[in-house]
């Protein structure tokens, strides 16, 4: 039999809607905002991501899934490498959004010089190589924002309360949710920072585990977000971001922090949070659930250098990322469900040999927007109405011989039972606002 791939979940019925809701209320909330949507190629070349993402992220070096075509795959698996591919051959499905958003917006021109800042939010799969677990999958699904051309800290802080609202309106309450946020610095302020932690971790290398040794070479911030507890334990005596900042990155967290007092925003400011991909600078920021069991279910962060590393102008970027599924699992254990109701219908229901008529009813009211199913297997009347129940339908449309030679059909309200007779040319015009209360 064959069966789905571990670790991808089939999205259909309430699950489907549920992931559709949450793209509805992102389209509504996003859009009041101005934002645009956008959707970029699921398969980038991989530079795409190494550039941005970071050589020493377990996303590059563990988990992005490799992509090659037919005709490459034997002499990649011959050699054992891909290191002799041409660029443009060496290809990867996309493990997160803004590495692609970015590159677009470069090879598009999105920002002039001189420019607005351009808002773009997306809806998509993605793909991690990583082991299948609750709230972790190898095909997942994302919602996220960027915004492209301004360094404003308002804009830091309207992004972090646009992220609040959006989860608010999927149903979390607000005393549910906490928001943690850090700074992480940027290019004047880092190295040196980068440089104390890398000598914290080696001066602790017999506690450390291997990949943290191989990062205190690469990017040594990286610990902080290591999977391992030991080294989370380590590093909490690590030197802090907070107390290595430059003059411009602490005024510029500051001012995040006071709009965001101004809005009643509360946050935890968290030292140690980093974030997992490399390209993040000055704000950085997560929401968990509390008692939800599926860790953070977003966050996000400045990328003010991003643009630079995949070959366009200097141009400052913000942006986040919510997981669908994780929200999902969050909501419910919660006790709150993200499925929406399937949307309401009529169902048309015939004598035998009214069948043909059926056909052109059911047209009709499909023309006039109104959803609507019918028999298809030859049913008796009454196994009709038992299916009218299954399938939800609000109002039954009957049609027997008496009805047809009338120009009429009986309409039947599916709750109440009661019957009127419509003529067929108002029936569009009667069932339509009755299926809308």
């Amino acid at each position: 039999m064959a069966q789905k791939v571990q670790g991808t979940e089939d999205l259909y019925g309430g699950y489907m809607r549920a992931w559709q809701h949450m793209l509805d209320v992102a389209r509504d909330l996003y859009g009041s905002y101005g934002f645009d949507q956008i959707e970029t190629p699921a398969i980038e070349q991989v530079d795409t991501f190494v550039h941005g993402i970071g050589e020493s992220t377990d996303v590059v070096r563990k988990e992005m899934f490799r992509v090659f075509s037919g005709a490459l795959l034997p002499d990649v698996m011959e050699r054992g490498s891909e290191a002799h591919l041409k660029p443009r051959q060496r290809m990867a499905m996309r493990p997160e959004g803004t590495a692609g958003v970015v590159r677009a917006a470069v090879e598009n021109n999105f920002v002039p010089q001189g420019g607005a800042p351009v808002k773009v939010w997306y809806g998509e799969a993605m793909f991690r190589g990583e082991r299948p677990q609750k709230g972790r999958l190898r095909q997942f699904h994302q919602v996220g924002v960027e915004v492209l051309g301004a360094s404003d800290p308002a804009l830091d802080a309207e992004v972090i309360i646009m992220l609040m609202q959006f989860f608010e309106r999927l149903g979390f309450s607000r005393d549910a949710l906490m928001l943690r946020i850090n700074s992480m610095g940027d290019a004047a302020c880092r190295p040196a920072y980068r440089k104390s932690v890398r000598q914290f971790i080696l001066d602790h290398a017999d506690e450390m585990c291997e990949d943290c040794l191989e990062r205190a070479e690469v990017n040594p911030l990286r610990a902080f977000d290591c999977k391992n507890d030991h080294c989370r334990e380590v590093m909490t005596a690590a030197p802090l971001a907070k107390d290595n900042l430059c003059d411009d990155c602490a005024a510029h967290y500051a001012q995040v922090k006071a709009y965001l007092d101004e809005a009643g925003v509360a946050y935890v400011e968290d030292p140690t949070l980093v974030r997992g991909l490399d390209y993040y600078t000055r704000t950085v920021f997560e929401v968990d659930v509390a008692g939800s069991g599926v860790g953070a279910i977003g966050g996000g962060g400045r990328y003010d250098g991003l643009m630079e590393l995949e070959g366009g102008r200097p141009t400052p970027g913000i942006g986040y990322a919510v997981g669908f599924e994780r929200i999902y699992l969050a909501l419910k254990a919660l006790g709150i469900s993200l499925e929406t109701s399937a949307e309401p219908c009529v169902y048309v229901a015939c004598t035998p040999d009214q069948r043909a008529k059926v056909f052109s009813v059911a047209q009709q009211l499909r023309a006039a927007g109104v959803r609507t199913e019918e028999d298809y297997q030859g049913r008796s009347l009454k196994s009709q109405f038992k299916q009218a129940d299954k399938v939800g339908a609000r109002i039954c449309v009957v049609l027997g011989a008496d009805e047809v030679a009338a120009g009429v059909a009986t309409v039947r309200d599916m709750a109440s039972h009661e019957q009127v007779k419509v003529p067929l040319d108002e029936l569009a015009a009667y069932v339509a606002p009755r299926l809308a209360k």
